[in-house]
């Protein structure tokens, strides 16, 4: 089975072929296709590459699923004995992709 050690969005994600993970949002509608070239390793059966930093030629090839955001996380913020509170909510965008081919 082949995987794959990729970059993006500042994270490392393990991926194999037909995998789908949730990534930083990525620009690209729904279905189209998006190449990852940023490779760290690639592992198949008893064959291993790692790159310093990313390995020469090594691309992950993916379909956009859909684009959204993720559940909301309170942000709240208080001083004691000053009356001051304050209230936010975020929402991370995110990018679902299936995993098509690891080209190496």
């Amino acid at each position: 089975m082949k995987s794959a050690v990729i970059l993006t969005g500042g994270k490392q994600y393990r991926v194999a072929e037909g995998d789908v993970i949730f990534v930083e949002k990525l620009e690209g509608d729904a279905g189209s296709s998006i190449s990852f070239d940023k490779v760290l390793a690639v592992v198949d059966g008893d064959n291993a590459a790692f790159g310093k930093p990313f390995v020469e030629g090594a691309t992950v090839t993916a379909n956009l699923v859909k684009t959204g955001k993720g559940k909301k996380v309170r942000v709240y913020k208080m001083k004691p004995k000053k009356g001051y509170r304050r209230t936010q909510g975020h929402r991370q965008p995110y990018t679902k992709v299936q995993i098509e081919a690891i080209n190496f």
